[in-house]
């Protein structure tokens, strides 16, 4: 049932965020992501400054309107990539 639910997922996506530092810090840039439509899931990452974040199937997330919720939160985007979907492996980066 994992590896199902694993190819029916959305777009993912991890954003390297500047300034990532304790967990209110993970609050802030989940409340701003949450905000976007589709966004089903959001892991963050402290310690990596990473930030992976799911849609739900057929939906997008921009650059632009990435880096402008990150800053919204009060933090910088360095770095946009979307995953390869449907690989079935760790796509860390």
């Amino acid at each position: 049932m994992l590896q199902i639910s694993a190819v029916l997922a959305g777009p993912r996506y991890t954003l390297g965020v500047q300034g990532l530092a304790c967990p209110y810090c993970s609050y802030g840039i989940e409340k701003r992501l949450y905000q976007i439509g589709g966004v089903e899931s959001i892991q963050v990452d402290i310690a990596l400054g990473r930030v992976r974040v799911t849609l739900a199937d057929g939906e997008h997330l921009s650059e632009a309107r990435a880096r402008q919720a990150v800053k919204e939160a009060g933090f910088t985007l360095e770095s946009f990539t979307q995953l390869d979907d449907g690989s079935g492996g760790d796509d860390e980066q």
